[in-house]
């Protein structure tokens, strides 16, 4: 006759069945703030006119279409190779780890600043003046700072929340800095759940005829 082992399919772990849940989180998060990107740029791109501001927020804010060949505040604008490389460089690593997660703040971080990265690494290799070379379109203008898109406010947002978790001391997995492993596997984070003591009532029918 079959085994109970043979004839019962093997159950995923908690902890991988945790990173099948978290990773469809991840990539529904990166499509949207990509989606919300492109669709943001290809509406300024018809509505505004470059370097012309538009009042949102009086001088605190406004809208004016810029095309940034460097970084944030327009730094290494001579350097778009160099950004583009960095940016795949960031794809890469956060599709690598995305393999290890196991907690959703760092899902939903990564998440962000994939879709950042990715928003960004398009317009620098398809958009003028040609591939690798790119110009990101930039329209937010916070007062005479700097000018900014939705990528980059995806990619801030996942900075702020990486920081918060590293202060916590939350690892991608899941796990918490100087936590046991017993610890890590209880669920909810709590610790894991204790053998009962031996007490009277633990005793066998043997052992009781014995103490009489």
């Amino acid at each position: 006759m079959p085994t109970t082992s043979e004839t019962t399919p093997a159950l995923a772990p908690p902890g991988a069945r945790h990173r099948r849940r978290l990773l469809p989180l991840l990539v529904s998060l990166t499509a949207l703030v990509l989606l919300i990107d492109q669709l943001t740029k290809a509406w300024v791109l018809q509505a505004l006119v470059e370097g012309e501001a538009v009042p949102v927020l009086g001088d605190l804010l406004s809208l004016q279409l810029l095309f940034n060949p460097g970084a944030a505040l327009s730094i290494a604008e001579g350097m778009t190779w160099v950004l583009t490389l960095v940016a795949l460089g960031v794809v890469v690593v956060v599709v690598r780890i995305a393999r290890r997660l196991g907690s959703t703040g760092w899902a939903v971080a990564l998440g962000l600043l994939l879709g950042g990265a990715l928003g960004n690494l398009g317009d620098r290799l398809f958009r003028e003046p040609g591939v690798g070379r790119g110009r990101v379109v930039d329209f937010i203008a916070y007062g005479d700072l700097f000018v900014g898109n939705v990528a980059d406010i995806a990619i801030v947002a996942a900075a702020g929340l990486i920081m918060l978790l590293a202060l916590r001391g939350i690892q991608i997995d899941g796990t918490r800095e100087g936590s046991t492993a017993a610890d890590d596997a209880a669920p909810d984070g709590g610790h894991a759940p204790q053998a009962p003591a031996a007490g009277p009532e633990a005793r066998t029918p043997q052992e009781g005829r014995d103490d009489g």
